[in-house]
């Protein structure tokens, strides 16, 4: 006989608890599970097979209403039983409790792990769900308008859809049903503020010095997903990378150190594929590399080692997924990963790591760091204000790069990025990510409109 394994499980005698497992291995991939058989597989016999082989079969059926093949067998002259349990197309509860088969053990489910498992068997996705208290209100026509125009432009839809009913692109995306009631996909995507009805849809981004106690500065980015790409990336490049600037013949090109579209589709991942009912997405930058998080693990059929293989695309949110897809935004054949590595390749940096960390997936892409550290130090000769370990507690201690930026803003506080540009000798990037940084400091506010407001200094 074969020993334990995922599919297979022994007991040298019957109890009703073995139900359970009869009922684990129903909601997994099914399984055989043997009466009168210890762990090592070895036959001690079973005594009553007889009566057990009418009994069991009577109980499966009351207690978890599903037929299984339960056959009596012999070997050596000792009777055993082999119950075979086919997997379940829909849920299976014993007593109100659904029981999984995971590896060799058996699992209660509850709280998120059961809707999560409810809603896999029902071919549905938590995305797909009803999300009762938004109304047709609580949507962005400026989202709408934002989706369509990307769309057209993919050539994805057609001119002429530019302008149509709100209530039509939702039905065309299936993100609304015959009622007329939104679902969580429709809030997440074009939604006036997500964060009103379902939690963990910020984008947390930090940079860090010496540890991960040693946080500088950080933003969040909120709002609905369908744009939050774009507003990490202007953050990213206003303050946390570097875009080295270069001529080819009188032309100025100013690449991000790291390539964007990589960078944009490892973003675009974490958003489509993340478990909303978790943490909101991280992303910890370094000066040698960028740390990108989100909470929900890989598909059990899709390991780690697979993803740079060639596999079928396998959304967590389906309904995300192919609003992305019309957007132009991915790809539909499961090839973001290796577009990913292929322009890291080409780039001449090193492969990113994929991996499942603290019950989700961290892609560790890495920057390079020569280029990362002559332009801190051309910042620091023009006199651009760049944050180091000197940042404490939100504060900046002693003489600081920056000081001449603030000059000019005491001399006059409404003057403006491009005249900060003229007076420093910097460049408007520069000047921008400086005030960014001087901002998240605690060192300067902005008082009123971009137009008509005025810059004031925080005394510390």
């Amino acid at each position: 006989m074969q020993k334990e394994n995922q599919n297979i499980e022994c007991k040298r005698s019957w109890r009703d608890e073995y139900l359970k497992w009869i009922c684990g291995f129903a909601n997994a991939q099914g399984g055989k599970l043997y009466i009168g058989i210890d762990d090592n597989g070895n036959v001690c016999g079973v005594k009553d097979a007889h009566r057990l082989s009418e009994d069991i079969p009577n109980k499966i059926v009351m207690l978890l209403g599903i037929v299984a093949d339960v056959n009596l067998l012999q070997k050596d002259g000792k009777d055993y039983i082999e119950i075979d349990v086919a997997p379940s197309n829909v849920p299976i509860s014993l007593k109100g409790v659904y029981h999984y088969r995971s590896g060799s053990t058996k699992q209660e489910l509850n709280g998120i792990a059961l809707q999560q498992f409810v809603l896999k068997k029902l071919g549905r996705t938590w995305d797909d769900i009803i999300c009762e208290q938004a109304t047709p209100d609580d949507i962005d026509r400026k989202a709408i308008d934002y989706f369509l125009r990307k769309a057209v432009d993919a050539q994805r839809l057609p001119e002429e859809s530019l302008g149509e009913a709100t209530e039509n692109v939702l039905k065309n995306l299936h993100l609304i049903d015959s009622e007329g009631k939104l679902k969580n996909a429709a809030v997440l995507l074009f939604g006036k503020c997500p964060q009103d009805f379902i939690t963990g849809v910020y984008f947390k981004i930090g940079f860090f010095g010496s540890d991960e106690s040693d946080l500088i500065f950080q933003d969040f980015i909120e709002g609905n997903i369908l744009k939050m790409c774009d507003l990490v990336v202007e953050t990213l490049k206003a303050k946390y990378l570097i875009s080295p600037i270069h001529y080819e013949g009188l032309q100025r090109i100013e690449p991000l150190e790291i390539p964007e579209e990589a960078l944009r589709e490892a973003i675009f991942n974490s958003i489509i594929h993340k478990d909303y009912m978790g943490a909101d997405i991280q992303m910890k930058v370094w000066k040698d590399r960028i740390e990108l998080w989100n909470y929900g693990k890989l598909p059990d059929e899709l390991p780690v080692e697979k993803l740079f293989m060639p596999h079928a695309s396998n959304a967590r949110n389906k309904n995300i997924a192919f609003a992305f897809y019309k957007a132009g935004f991915i790809e539909a054949w499961g090839r973001g990963i290796s577009k990913i590595v292929t322009q890291f390749a080409n780039a001449g940096l090193k492969k990113p790591v994929f991996e499942e960390f603290c019950g989700g997936v961290r892609v560790t892409m890495y920057r390079n760091a020569n280029i990362v550290q002559e332009t801190v130090d051309k910042n620091a000769a023009e006199n651009v204000y760049v944050p180091t370990n000197n940042t404490v507690n939100g504060t900046v201690n002693g003489t600081v790069n920056g000081t001449v930026i603030l000059e000019l803003i005491k001399q006059n506080p409404t003057i403006t990025y491009e005249e900060l540009s003229d007076k420093a000798k910097i460049s408007r990037r520069s000047v921008s990510r400086l005030i960014g940084a001087l901002k998240n400091d605690g060192l300067l506010m902005r008082i009123g409109s971009d137009k008509k407001g005025y810059w004031e200094i925080v005394e510390k």
